[in-house]
């Protein structure tokens, strides 16, 4: 009894340990990859505890085999939209300006009833309320109310971490050259911004990345901040 006492708290230990390097999540905010890489990880665990003669370093080989691979794929990511998007899928648009976009709902295998559902989680209890409802790549839905005065776009990531987002240039119909032209004006360059986003009401939002200890600088159209 004591021998299993204490297997199951070198292993609880372990896999407290990689989920935490893993990073600061809840199981309704991971990635579909993050939520495959920690079932498998508590499957490989669970082998020690479950039979006493399988050695401990059977279930903690596979553990960090996979904590591996996990910080493997977050890192290539990073780097590459394509892979980004091959492993996290894309957001998808299923209402605009109040109108449901059935293909959208179709092709993200999402009812009317979980779309209600949701809605009403974020107080909104009329489709005609909302001008953007974005279902994220974790199946949550990010909502964009109405305004009064007329209809709302939500901003328009155009940089990310010194990347150009030639989707979203092409579907915010900015020109890259305009893009350099502009953040030129406030002085960034694309390699430079952590971000550069197009804001609703069309003016440009930048933050520069910090490199070393130089502290990063929000800028945006016809206002700079250090």
């Amino acid at each position: 009894m004591l021998t299993l006492f204490l297997r199951t708290v070198i292993v609880y230990a372990a896999v407290a340990a990689v989920l935490r390097l893993m990073g600061k999540r809840q199981i309704s905010d991971m990635q579909p990859f993050d939520l495959v890489v920690t079932l498998l990880i508590a499957d490989a665990a669970s082998s020690p505890l479950s039979d006493v003669s399988v050695p401990l370093l059977s279930g903690a080989i596979p553990v960090l085999a996979l904590f591996i691979l996990h910080r493997a794929v977050s890192f290539i990511s990073l780097r590459s939209r394509s892979v980004r998007k091959l492993v996290c899928g894309s957001p998808v648009v299923v209402i605009r300006d109040g109108v449901i976009l059935e293909d959208a709902m179709r092709a993200a295998s999402l009812t009317l009833c979980d779309l209600t559902e949701q809605l009403r989680a974020k107080d909104v209890f009329s489709f005609t309320e909302v001008a953007y409802g974005i279902l994220e790549t974790n199946g949550s839905l990010s909502v964009l109310k109405s305004s009064p005065g007329g209809s709302e776009t939500p901003a328009s990531l155009l940089v990310s971490d010194g990347k150009l987002e030639q989707e979203e240039l092409s579907a915010s119909g900015v020109a890259e050259k305009a893009l350099r032209r502009r953040l030129k004006v406030l002085g960034a360059d694309p390699a430079d911004c952590l971000y550069a986003s197009l804001e609703s009401d069309g003016t440009l939002l930048v933050q520069t990345k910090s490199h070393g200890r130089s502290k990063p600088r929000i800028l945006k159209e016809g206002r700079n901040e250090s």
